[in-house]
């Protein structure tokens, strides 16, 4: 293959970008419509033909992307290598543009919120469990940033297929608000609209005031007694499940 020196390509780009983090990560991205200026793998030819028998679709498109690089120069680029030793760099997309799609109604899919959520692990499997279920977005509030680069590790680059961005609690999109919380009514007695908003509260500290009073419906998941709680991923896996069934 022949055009610029990847790993300069890499060096240049890599302050302004995303992190796709192994060939799963691509591999969405790639489907999701990202932008990938540069794409790199240890043995090219393994990865077409993981391609080949994962995701055939995109199989050609990451034929025109992907340059072989030394495993030495791969490693220099990747903060901890991958199984798949495959790594690329995709434009992140533009926050006006997903603002518009997170206040646009009518909605067809609720969007999720974070409140102040504070492991880079469980927001990003949050995100993926959303571009699943076809959600809007997810919004973060609070410091963590949503497009770290362990956050699109762990989402396996579905950020590309959901608006995913920052923002205070006064800036959340329209829609009535369902924030999760164990004083709450039974979610299994609550249809949850489409155009919701559905907030879960931090792993440690659970809702933060500001959201509490924005929230205009509280609701529990069903537990059994002396169980604390659940991952936070399960609990967005569990609401967006029970929104999915369209009603109560």
């Amino acid at each position: 293959m022949t055009g610029p020196d990847p790993v300069s390509l890499w060096h240049r780009l890599a302050d302004t970008s995303v992190l796709l983090d192994g060939f799963h990560a691509l591999k969405h991205a790639v489907r999701f419509g990202a932008d990938v200026p540069v794409a790199v793998a240890v043995d090219r030819g393994a990865a077409l033909a993981l391609a080949e028998e994962l995701a055939p679709d995109v199989r050609d498109t990451l034929d025109a992307l992907l340059t072989q690089v030394p495993e030495s120069a791969y490693t220099s680029l990747v903060p901890r290598p991958h199984p798949t030793a495959v790594a690329a760099l995709a434009v992140r997309p533009s926050r006006a543009a997903h603002l518009e799609k997170l206040t646009h109604t009518p909605r067809a899919a609720p969007v999720v919120v974070l409140d102040n959520p504070r492991n880079l692990g469980n927001a990003g499997a949050v995100i993926r469990l959303a571009a699943g279920f076809g959600a809007t977005g997810v919004v973060t509030t609070g410091t963590l940033d949503p497009w770290h680069p362990t956050v699109v590790r762990a989402g396996a680059g579905l950020h590309f297929a959901t608006a995913v961005e920052r923002l205070t609690v006064a800036e959340l999109p329209p829609g009535p608000v369902f924030a999760l919380d164990p004083e709450g009514d039974d979610i299994r007695g609550v249809k949850l609209p489409d155009d919701a908003v559905l907030a879960f509260g931090s792993e440690r500290s659970g809702l933060s005031p500001d959201l509490r009073a924005r929230a205009g419906h509280l609701v529990a998941l069903p537990m059994r007694p002396q169980v604390s709680s659940y991952n936070l991923a399960t609990s967005v896996a569990m609401t967006l499940y029970h929104w999915s069934l369209g009603g109560a």
